[in-house]
């Protein structure tokens, strides 16, 4: 009797752990007090994707840009409050109905897409420096996060989009 409770209680841990390394998603807890004056209390109206903001804006335009955190294993800036964000059209491994990839936000399959589809995102203050606190703890998102940013695009000589944002809007699931 022991033995089989021993067993049931380490398949329920195994099970446990592979669903949440499944679904890929990681607890966060909510913005910190200095990250409240960088969130939007309403979603921006008229928010572009991406793609169509790489396509478009010019360096210092004023930008409304939507995406979802990711397009890597590791998509945030250590200890800065920076992180890449992904066009919606392209799909997380989560996404995928039986795609088990224990790190969707990679977009593992989509990588021939994400050169066209992402840009760094740089939250900055009243100055327009960066603010130099993690984005996680800063805003309380994490990687698949969909988030509504304002802000100016900034370009550099390769075409790059890097978004710096004064104000956030995380979408709800």
């Amino acid at each position: 009797m022991r033995n089989a409770i021993i067993c049931l209680a380490i398949f329920g841990l195994a099970l446990a752990v592979g669903c949440s390394q499944q679904s890929g998603e990681t607890a966060t807890p909510g913005p910190s007090a200095n990250g409240l004056k960088y969130l939007l209390d309403q979603e921006p109206l008229e928010a572009k994707d991406v793609v169509g903001v790489r396509k478009t804006a010019k360096n210092g335009d004023a930008v409304v840009i939507v995406g979802r955190i990711g397009g890597s294993a590791n998509p945030w800036i250590e200890k800065r409050a920076a992180f890449k964000i992904v066009d919606r059209s392209l799909k997380a491994c989560s996404d995928i109905p039986g795609d088990s990839c224990p790190i969707p936000w990679d977009y593992c399959c989509e990588t021939h897409k994400l050169p066209a589809s992402t840009a760094l995102v740089k939250v900055v203050d009243e100055r327009g420096k960066l603010v130099e606190e993690d984005a996680r703890a800063l805003l309380g998102v994490k990687e698949l996060s969909t988030v509504v940013l304002q802000g100016k695009a900034e370009r550099d000589t390769s075409g790059n989009l890097t978004i710096l944002a004064n104000g956030v809007f995380i979408q709800k699931k």
